[in-house]
């Protein structure tokens, strides 16, 4: 197959690319700042017709994950990137498909778990689950991430495409050993005895494992009969402190300290990030999948952590390994 991924250079394209192309693919990745990769990259702006629209004619599957990070403050310069990269991104590959004469048979389009209400007393599948926005225990500034995520599913659903069937990706975090992945990150303050429960600790934290995600989209491509909103989660959520606890213990680390909401506002101010993607509760399961038969490999975070933790230690070099132990001591 030929595969084309808009906003392919982040964590997640990067691991989607290298999963297809060991497979014997052919992988295109369309990114605004292209650099060597054993797949072909290729240059777009994001937003604007270009050479780039060649690529879609004859492709058998687009994966668009273009959009700026949302792992940063949220200034009203920040916020208008924000929604903008996703929904012009999400126009112009639209636009692209249903201008070439062999448009692909299938249109993968990242969206968020986000999009789901902040709650702890039930899951939120696709049939069931409660859209976010208009929580009574959510702070208000959390309502932007909602406009975000139905914004950008908008673009999605208003986009034309009568000969590609089309999904919406509801992710939540994938988990994976890159370096510089959340991932990476909870392992670090893990190994740094800090890795305890943030906030109080309740909120759900659902994730799903990269061999889990790569596996379901392949599956996603091949199943014609699935189109629309499908979650990309582990069918086993779980709260705050008990997903840190298991995390700790996977790293061979007894302890780690908590962090106070009001901790994690001024670490947050000074990180240049915000406390809603540690605070919200994103209760999400992935009821589609489970329906129409897909296996998890890694469905409880214990297994998918204990894996995590191999593949990172085998991934880094000793003195990779030597240099975060020594970050982490004082």
């Amino acid at each position: 197959m030929k595969i084309v991924i808009p906003g392919g250079s982040g964590q997640v394209g990067t691991v989607l690319a290298r999963a297809f192309h060991q497979r014997g693919h052919g992988v295109v990745v369309l990114s605004r700042l292209p650099a060597v990769q054993p797949w072909r990259v290729v240059p777009w702006d994001g937003s604007t017709a270009g050479p780039w629209q060649d690529e879609f004619d004859g492709c058998d599957v687009v994966i668009n994950l273009a959009g700026r990070s949302v792992n940063c403050r949220y200034t009203p310069s920040n916020r208008d990137q924000i929604l903008q990269s996703r929904v012009r991104s999400t126009r112009a590959v639209g636009e692209a498909i249903a201008q070439v004469n062999r448009p692909a048979r299938v249109w993968l389009q990242a969206s968020t778990a986000t999009i789901y209400a902040h709650r702890y007393d039930q899951p939120n599948d696709e049939r069931s689950g409660i859209l976010g926005g208009c929580e009574p225990n959510a702070p208000a500034s959390w309502r932007f991430s909602i406009d975000v995520a139905r914004g950008w599913e908008r673009a999605f659903e208003e986009a034309v495409t009568r000969r590609t069937r089309k999904i919406a990706l509801r992710s939540a975090m994938t988990m994976s050993p890159d370096p510089g992945g959340i991932f990476d990150t909870l392992h670090f303050l893990a190994r740094c005895g800090l890795g305890g429960s943030a906030g109080d600790g309740r909120q759900f934290i659902s994730w799903i494992h990269y061999e889990d995600f790569v596996a379901a989209l392949g599956w996603l491509i091949e199943r014609d009969d699935i189109e629309g909103p499908v979650n990309l989660a582990s069918p086993c959520p779980l709260p705050n402190a008990e997903f840190m606890e298991v995390l700790r213990k996977a790293c061979g680390v007894r302890l780690g300290l908590p962090a106070s909401a009001w901790m994690l506002e001024i670490g947050a101010f000074f990180m240049r990030t915000e406390t809603e993607l540690i605070l919200k509760s994103r209760r999400v399961v992935p009821g589609r999948l489970l329906e129409q038969g897909f296996r998890f490999a890694y469905p409880d975070w214990r297994t998918a952590a204990e894996d995590l933790c191999r593949q990172w230690k085998s991934s880094r070099s000793p003195l990779d390994r030597l240099g975060r132990k020594l970050a982490c001591q004082p």
